[in-house]
């Protein structure tokens, strides 16, 4: 049975990342492994005609070599966390309908997919629970869905594209209250710098009304903007795009594998890794 998606609906949003993941398969199938993604598109009637046409632009095609370096990165460090605490919690924050967190599954970690409402309910239209995976409708400014995760044998949060659209201030304050309830957990994310952030949230902002995103959670540096924060965090940073692979793959052009220092440094387009410790 197939799920029905109209266009400008919130369920939309949905499913440009998910085709971007079905697109990266196709033109980077060394670098990327989520065949989940093309499954499931399969399970949604929803006119796909526009997106086609934008994947033949060099622009798309770099934005899906993107998705996948942020989604092997995510994986590098989770399945890291997993060799040491094979039963911990793997806890997908702002999921949408993204899958890395069941890319990691080892069969005896238990997963948890948390986002808004609306989207819990597409996701469970989609990707239904199910054994060890577990779907929670919850606001991550509303510190209850703590409450929903047994941490009990480690903790690993990864968050894909989410934090950009929060402000500094509730940043700050989920990381130190994720630190003081999760200890020993770990907690992996992409980030950019203001510059990169300004640009991403440029159409968002404005039809939300938004003058300024300077309020809005960005990272110039560890050093500066995360570390006096964090007194109970081991904190380091590497590249998005080249921090875990140099991209020489023939799949990518050498124009692709430039643009990607360019994030990486211009940009400052990053992973950052934080291990809570008592």
């Amino acid at each position: 049975m197939s799920v029905h998606i109209e266009k400008n609906s919130v369920q939309e949003t949905l499913v440009i990342p998910l085709y971007g993941r079905k697109l990266c398969n196709e033109q980077f199938p060394k670098l990327f492994h989520d065949k989940k993604a093309a499954k499931l598109i399969e399970k949604i009637d929803y006119d796909f005609s526009e997106l086609d046409k934008r994947a033949k632009s060099l622009a798309y095609r770099f934005g899906a070599l993107e998705v996948a370096m942020r989604e092997n990165d995510l994986m590098v460090e989770t399945l890291d966390y997993l060799q040491k605490y094979p039963e911990a919690a793997i806890v997908n924050l702002g999921c949408g309908l993204d899958q890395t967190a069941e890319n990691c599954d080892n069969g005896r970690c238990t997963i948890y997919n948390i986002d808004l409402p609306d989207v819990i309910a597409a996701r469970n239209s989609l990707l239904p629970e199910s054994g060890r995976i577990k779907n929670i409708a919850a606001d991550l400014n509303d510190f209850s869905w703590f409450d929903k995760i047994n941490a009990d044998k480690g903790v690993c949060f990864l968050a894909a594209g989410v934090f950009y659209y929060f402000k500094t201030e509730n940043i700050k304050r989920l990381f130190l209250a994720m630190a003081k309830r999760f200890t020993q957990g770990r907690l992996v994310f992409d980030a950019a710098n203001k510059r990169a952030v300004k640009i991403m949230l440029k159409t968002w902002v404005k039809e939300a009304g938004i003058t300024s995103v300077t309020d809005y959670f960005s990272v110039d540096s560890i050093e500066k903007d995360i570390l006096p924060w964090m007194d109970n965090a081991v904190i380091s940073s590497r590249g998005y795009m080249l921090g875990y692979n140099d991209l020489k793959d023939p799949s990518v052009p050498r124009l692709f594998r430039i643009m990607a220092k360019l994030a990486d440094g211009f940009m400052k387009m990053q992973i950052i890794k934080m291990d809570f410790v008592k």
